[in-house]
């Protein structure tokens, strides 16, 4: 087979027209990344105890609601989430007893598993804000306060030697009991650094469960949220952390479930559920179902992302004036054909979207039609991390169009 010489392209090109193509299918084949700060909310299997915790035992706890990400299933009803002790101190006379963990692993019921990096937190408003205060300080159970059997609080320092958690805890340790947390006790596991998963099943529209990390979701969170005066950093559509303070303070006065996640339940609230690509439609509703048609503006992005990355891929495979190069492989150029044709059909349906919301509702399928024979071509070709995040952010608008479009 001949291939294409890619020795002489700017390697940052390569990477972006690559993008486009490795979101193939949010399959169990895509990877999918559950970002830091990401609350799980799981139930302990067994009792902790500080008067017979040890450092270094694990223990294992129960996620009862499946989660999703961005309508795609990542943490099925089930999954077990691995802990283990990293400090114990039993209670004596003058203190209470106290219990530091970790969270290492998610072990999913299939057999399948993933290493996590997460720590203790709480749904208590009093305890979180205390918490959140020192986003360096080391979370522990302490005795004898608490309506989980302990109280969470932080203390001390993530770089500082676990002797220095008693002194940091000062008054906190005055009940003299030991740590009580039963087995079905519902904790809440805060994620250090993100979670790489593959997506699962397709979510229905409106899933409670789904947790949206979408730019376009986090931008109208954060303009409603700004219009209720808890959020009054810049409309960026991150999902930082004075982002997840927001969302937190939010669930707290309103009767959610308060994890800082923008989960659907909260998005519902907010008035930002459902689907339209790209931000508000036309009346400022963000509601849609099937046959949803993008407005013009957000077609008109649409169709500028599909051409850039088309073009890009173009040099990607170094297809310039008829010529071929010797190390690009077929599969590469499949991809740009793929790609090159749907930016083609996304420049009619901005066409469409320009003069009649019908037609462009009616146009929609073959859109997504459009876009799974990228997916395919992605499965051949060989993407970059950059190629697969850009086509991923493509897919995740055209997700709103059709509720049925799978990987």
């Amino acid at each position: 087979m001949r291939s294409l010489n890619l020795k002489s392209m700017p390697r940052p090109v390569w990477g972006l027209a690559l993008a486009l193509v490795a979101a193939p299918t949010l399959s169990a084949q895509t990877r999918l990344s559950l970002p830091a700060g990401t609350v799980i909310l799981v139930q302990t299997t067994t009792a902790l105890q500080s008067n017979l915790a040890q450092t270094g035992q694990t223990f294992e706890t129960i996620v009862n609601d499946a989660i999703g990400l961005d309508n795609y299933t990542v943490i099925p009803s089930g999954t077990r989430v691995r802990g283990t002790i990293t400090f114990a101190q039993p209670a004596n006379r003058q203190q209470s007893g106290v219990i530091e963990v970790a969270f290492n692993r998610l072990l999913l019921p299939d057999g399948t598993s993933y290493p996590i990096v997460g720590r203790l937190t709480s749904t208590d408003a009093t305890e979180r804000r205390q918490i959140d205060s020192d986003p360096n300080a080391r979370v522990v159970l302490v005795g004898g306060r608490g309506g989980v059997g302990a109280a969470i609080a932080g203390a001390g320092s993530t770089n500082s030697p676990t002797s220095s958690i008693l002194g940091a805890l000062g008054s906190l340790l005055s009940q003299a009991q030991d740590v009580r947390v039963p087995a079905g006790t519902q904790l809440a596991v805060q994620l250090d650094e993100p979670a790489i998963l593959r997506g699962g099943r397709r979510l229905g529209a409106g899933d409670m469960s789904t947790i949206y990390t979408a730019t376009d979701r986090i931008r109208a969170a954060q303009q409603a949220l700004a219009q209720q005066n808890y959020y009054r950093g810049a409309i960026t559509g991150q999902l930082d952390d004075a982002t997840q303070r927001a969302l937190f303070e939010y669930q707290t006065d309103k009767g959610l479930r308060a994890t800082g996640n923008l989960d659907g339940r909260t998005a519902q609230s907010l008035g930002i559920s459902g689907g339209t690509v790209g931000g508000l439609g036309n009346n400022g509703d963000v509601s849609g179902t099937f046959g949803t048609a993008l407005t013009a503006a957000d077609a008109s992005v649409l169709r500028r992302d599909a051409q850039s990355l088309a073009a890009q891929q173009r040099q990607q495979v170094s297809v310039l004036n008829g010529s071929y190069g010797r190390r690009s492989a077929q599969g590469d150029v499949d991809l740009w054909f793929a790609l090159s044709a749907f930016a083609d059909n996304a420049s009619l349906y901005e066409q469409l979207a320009r003069g009649n919301n019908n037609a462009a509702a009616s146009a929609g399928p073959a859109l997504i039609n459009a876009a799974r024979r990228v997916d395919t071509a992605l499965l051949s070709g060989r993407p970059s991390s950059t190629v697969q995040n850009a086509w991923s952010s493509i897919r995740s608008r055209l997700g709103y169009l059709d509720q049925t479009y799978r990987q």
